[in-house]
């Protein structure tokens, strides 16, 4: 997906406008929630998400979305990741 299919989604679905964020190569972050949903569009390297034990990896034009409160955990790729994120507060 390309970054103006996922705005033009972003509308249709409710969700405010996007933010750019960039994590650094090999980072990660432990176990923790938001309390927001999330939808996001991987711009450039690549994020893992572990949620309930698995663990799904995200690439540039791909989209993860999170639940409100879910409880998971990041891994970031050797080139770190930048996304596109849009956060919906309930």
């Amino acid at each position: 997906m390309i970054k103006a299919e996922f705005i033009h989604l972003l509308i249709q679905e409710g969700y405010p406008e996007p933010v750019e964020v960039q994590q650094p190569p090999n980072g990660r972050l432990d176990e923790h929630t938001h309390p927001f949903e999330v939808k996001a569009l991987v711009i450039e390297g690549s994020i893992d998400l572990i949620i309930n034990g698995h663990s799904e990896t995200f690439m540039p034009g791909e989209i993860f979305e999170l639940d409100f409160e879910e409880l998971h955990a990041e891994s970031y790729g050797p080139q770190g990741v930048k996304y596109l994120v849009s956060r919906l507060h309930s």
